[in-house]
């Protein structure tokens, strides 16, 4: 049996093992490179400077949760010697195996429960989220579609990091940074869903998606939402990213009394460089490296950000 399907099978267990153990990761000490302004809100965060022993195929979690997530089909290979900042060791890659062929292989990670991940439930009840990290692209667009039939399909996005929502299938989302198809353009967005089974509202940068995200280049990245008010904000290496929301209305339902939170259910989970950690169908995969993924159960102000950002470059 594939190892993601024995961890989905087993998440009941894990994350209740895990969310015994969350007082200790309370406890230990920060990473350094982590300023000490985000440190209360640090849910999960992911260097993948630290495989869990015996199985290098997971990754342990540096942040307060204790979430592992899983090296999905490339195990520890995934791991790659790349320097998205200074004092960082390994960067994870990310990327689609078999382009004309249907199948599960392609390299992602994170972690699924249909059940929720317990240790995730600080993104329960929340008023805001944070992701943030560094994102090294290899590719010139969406990749070709695995799942239909027209050989020259391609999906309409390209997944970077994100917090399932509490009844996802793998894909749906409460938090996520991404690339996708906006009006028939590409752009970078930060994409969000406060409700569980309710609409999703995207904040998309103006700026032409291969400028913010250059072929080969390490990029820090950071998307905001703030669902007590339906504010979302992008940044890019600390400076903010002028962009626009492409729903009009009110897709968060946020009119009439609050507080406004997101659905109390615990996220079903995290995807990192394609949908579907549970391995079950491919979508959006990214030809990728990526380092340093945070996530976080508060609004970052753009102040923190920039000097998480200074933080790391220094």
């Amino acid at each position: 049996m594939r190892r993601s399907r024995r961890v989905a099978a087993t998440a009941a267990a894990l994350t209740l093992a895990l969310t015994a153990a969350s007082p200790a990761a309370a406890d230990r000490p920060a990473p350094s490179d982590v300023h000490p302004a985000l440190r209360p809100h640090l849910v999960a965060y992911y260097d993948f400077d630290h495989p869990v022993p015996g199985d290098p195929a997971l990754e342990r979690d540096q942040g307060r949760s204790g979430t592992e997530i899983e090296l999905v089909n490339g195990g520890a290979a995934m791991r790659v010697p790349d320097r998205a900042y200074p004092g960082s060791g390994r960067a994870l890659r990310t990327r689609q195996i078999a382009p004309d062929a249907t199948g599960n292989d392609d390299w992602k990670a994170g972690t699924w429960s249909a059940s929720g991940v317990r240790t995730l439930r600080p993104f329960a009840n929340a008023g805001g989220t944070t992701v943030m990290g560094w994102f090294n692209r290899e590719m010139d667009g969406p990749a070709l579609n695995t799942t239909t039939a027209d050989p020259a399909d391609r999906y309409n996005a390209i997944g970077l990091a994100g917090v399932l929502t509490g009844d996802s299938d793998g894909h749906g989302v409460r938090a996520l940074l991404e690339l996708i198809d906006v009006g028939g353009e590409l752009r970078l967005v930060a994409l969000g869903r406060r409700v569980d089974g309710g609409a999703s509202q995207t904040f998309a940068a103006r700026e032409d998606w291969r400028t913010l995200l250059p072929r080969g280049r390490w990029v820090h990245l950071a998307a905001t939402f703030d669902f007590t008010t339906g504010a979302m904000a992008l940044y890019r290496d600390g400076r903010p990213v002028d962009g626009f929301l492409t729903t009009a209305g009110d897709p968060w339902q946020l009119d009439g009394p609050g507080p406004h939170l997101t659905s109390a259910t615990d996220p079903r989970g995290i995807k990192i460089g394609g949908s579907f950690p549970q391995d079950t169908v491919e979508r959006n995969p990214c030809d990728c490296r990526m380092d340093g993924l945070m996530f976080l159960d508060t609004v970052v102000p753009a102040r923190d950000v920039a000097t998480q950002y200074r933080r790391m470059a220094r």
